[in-house]
């Protein structure tokens, strides 16, 4: 099955970010001809490897497929290479569950409106949210000139404003989305750029 001079793929990971996921892979280095690449995947309900529409190809990068897009599931991943008839061995990921092990980008800012006692802020989640989604914004801000004494406030609305905040002062703030799921851990997101913005005067 497998030819012990050709060497298997190195680096083998799932990269996923928003629940967009793909199987990366460092390049398998010949002498002469082309290493092609065949992926294939298992998942805890059905102990069968599958094909993963990335049979023989030249990337060395397969994204997962609609099916694989339960973000539930335990997925197991292999990949080989391939040169002419030899095959190197198979190299198996760890088991993968996007709901436990993607990444959350931060969410993006739309506005911000700023008055002289608060700052009005609106976002939009950093991925299109399924049934039974709860996203709650963690926002930290700060005076620039004491930014040492951060405060937090949480929310699960997408417009939320800042309160209580002195005239004629720069404020900053950085937002990062925390989802609860049907599993007991909640996911962190990335912490978005702080941006700054100075209060008006009354």
């Amino acid at each position: 099955e497998s030819f012990p001079h050709l060497p298997a793929p190195k680096d083998v990971v799932v990269y996923s970010y928003n629940f967009r996921s793909s199987l990366r892979w460092s390049p398998v280095k010949v002498d002469r001809g082309l290493v092609l690449y065949t992926v294939h995947f298992k998942t805890a309900a059905f102990n069968k490897w599958d094909e993963m529409n990335c049979t023989r190809i030249t990337q060395t990068e397969c994204g997962f497929p609609m099916s694989l897009k339960e973000r539930r599931w335990t997925v197991v991943l292999r990949v080989r290479a391939e040169l002419g008839q030899v095959t190197s061995n198979w190299v198996e990921t760890d088991p993968f569950v996007a709901e436990r092990n993607t990444t959350i980008g931060p969410p993006k800012v739309n506005s911000v409106n700023v008055s002289s006692n608060s700052v009005l802020i609106s976002v939009t989640p950093p991925f299109g949210s399924e049934a039974g989604d709860v996203l709650e914004y963690h926002v930290f801000y700060w005076e620039n000139a004491t930014s040492t004494a951060k405060k937090e406030t949480k929310t699960s609305g997408t417009l939320f404003k800042i309160e209580n905040l002195k005239e004629l002062t720069l404020y900053c703030f950085s937002i990062r989305v925390e989802l609860k799921t049907y599993s007991d851990l909640p996911l962190l997101g990335l912490q978005s750029v702080p941006e700054c913005h100075r209060t008006t005067v009354s």
